[in-house]
């Protein structure tokens, strides 16, 4: 917390350099497949602390006059509704969010492609929809024997069929809502029909993670695996690479499966490839970027116990999570990783034992552990983000912040006038009391003011948060883990 252990600056510049260098490679026309998220990439910044969630959105911006964007959505996910769980829309939204969030940044988004299209009703009523908006869309439909068919493939009958997409920059990202989203066939169906048209172009993929020199078995490349449990993605060594190369480089295993194929479907397209390994398809500058090791290894480590805990919490949810929780638990027995190195678990159960109750404890940037226990007023956690905003303010425990005069009626509101069942303040509750008070109460403007320094703090809860409380947390920037466990043994749990 606070220690930078990744040169975002160095790591803007050079990465930039290297797609440049990619695209004159080409003959001045790039499709960079995307993977991972663009403007959002918080496990990058909690794994390599001092990378910003939108460095890679900044370094394109570097690239903003050269560069724009082709949103891939796979047309089934559309018809089924399929949603985006850590955002709670639909992939057909999450589209549009796209949109708005880099044109807002100031890159040009050209159009949306829709993959696998099959005359799917929810496709067509999207396509409708963008015409409505103004936003270029374009069929690219499901090739039989993708990928593996490489003569029908690269055939009219093939990628042929594909709408071409008209672009007019050097660099066009190539990026989606979700995986499955057919960003990869979309580049290589561009790079056909500019085959066709006489056009020079080329592919290339942009992956943070495994980041591929370092270590197979680094605490930042098993925290990808972690991360990725539930998808069967495994790290493992580039086997093209080292054959051709004699270097040991990091890949993961779809990558690394699919490379003969892909590379059988560019040689036929180019007549060869210049590509030898599935690293050499990468343009990821990011490990020569770490300037502590020591910093990243142990941030890493603890995104990994992080991973683990919300592995857990899933699978109380209802969700299919064994296999997940095994990896992750076989990632940290051979690695040495243990729940004691996460030093807010301990002080919180210790807690939750004491008061017979619910608890939750927070590490703060210098160490200090703060606790929070349940009350007939505020839930643990309010109780936690209470005491540390007193602490952080240096204000004695023996002073009220919010007196029961001002807790209470809002408490009975909940009760009598909202109609809940539990009269306790969440999390945001006991903030906008506290902005309430701030206006007459010099302490509690004093208390609010350190809310900045809650960012990157770690905590954990005796019991599964309610999703009202989990956001506020997320918002406020605090890395929250919990115990398999709900507050009570009810069968139903609302959000």
């Amino acid at each position: 917390m606070g220690n930078i252990g990744f040169d975002n600056e160095k790591y803007v510049s050079i990465q930039t350099e290297k797609i440049k260098e990619r695209i004159a490679q080409f003959g001045g026309k790039l499709y960079l497949e995307f993977g991972g998220k663009l403007f959002d990439d918080f496990h990058a910044s909690r794994v390599l602390p001092g990378f910003k969630p939108d460095t890679k959105l900044k370094m394109l911006l570097e690239m903003k006059d050269n560069a724009e964007v082709i949103i891939a959505i796979n047309s089934q996910a559309i018809e089924d509704m399929k949603v985006r769980e850590d955002l709670g829309i639909t992939y057909d939204q999450d589209v549009l969010r796209l949109i708005d969030a880099f044109q807002e940044a100031g890159l040009f988004v050209g159009s949306v492609v829709l993959t696998q299209y099959a005359n799917q009703k929810g496709a067509k009523k999207f396509e409708r929809f963008l015409a409505k908006l103004g936003i270029k869309s374009y069929r690219h439909y499901t090739i039989p024997n993708y990928p593996y068919d490489v003569e029908h493939i690269v055939s009219k009958e093939g990628l042929g069929k594909n709408d071409y997409i008209e672009t007019t920059k050097p660099l066009v990202v190539v990026t989606a809502p979700g995986p499955g989203s057919g960003k990869m066939a979309t580049c290589l169906s561009q790079i056909y029909h500019d085959s066709l048209r006489g056009v020079k172009s080329g592919y290339a993929k942009f992956e943070t993670f495994p980041i591929w020199n370092l270590p197979l078995k680094h605490p930042v490349n098993l925290a990808y695996e972690a991360a990725t449990a539930d998808l069967d993605d495994v790290n493992m060594i580039d086997p093209y690479h080292l054959e051709h190369y004699g270097v040991s480089t990091v890949n993961y295993n779809r990558d690394v499966e699919i490379f003969p194929v892909l590379n059988r479907l560019i040689s036929a397209i180019f007549g060869d490839s210049p590509y030898f390994s599935p690293t050499d398809m990468g343009v990821n500058m990011a490990g020569y970027c770490i300037c502590d090791d020591e910093v990243c290894q142990k941030a890493s480590r603890q995104e990994i116990i992080r991973r683990y805990y919300k592995a857990m919490m899933d699978s109380r949810k209802g969700k299919p999570m064994d296999s997940a929780i095994a990896r992750i638990e076989n990632i940290m027995n051979n690695n040495g990783i243990s729940i004691a190195e996460r030093l807010c678990v301990a002080p919180c159960l210790k807690k939750a034992e004491l008061t017979k109750g619910p608890a939750s404890a927070i590490e703060l940037s210098d160490g200090k552990i703060i606790t929070g226990k349940t009350s007939s007023l505020l839930g643990a956690t309010s109780a936690m983000v209470l005491n540390a905003l007193k602490y952080l303010a240096g204000i004695g425990d023996n002073v009220l912040l919010l007196p029961k005069a001002i807790i209470e009626p809002i408490c009975e509101m909940k009760i009598r006038g909202l109609g809940h069942h539990n009269p306790r303040l969440h999390v945001d509750d006991i903030l906008l009391a506290l902005s309430i008070s701030a206006v007459t109460n010099p302490l509690a403007d004093l208390a609010l003011t350190q809310l900045p320094k809650l960012r990157e703090c770690e905590s954990h809860s005796s019991v599964i948060l309610s999703s009202r409380d989990l956001s506020t947390l997320n918002r406020l920037g605090i890395r929250h883990t919990c115990e398999p466990f709900y507050e009570t043994k009810k069968l139903y749990h609302s959000k």
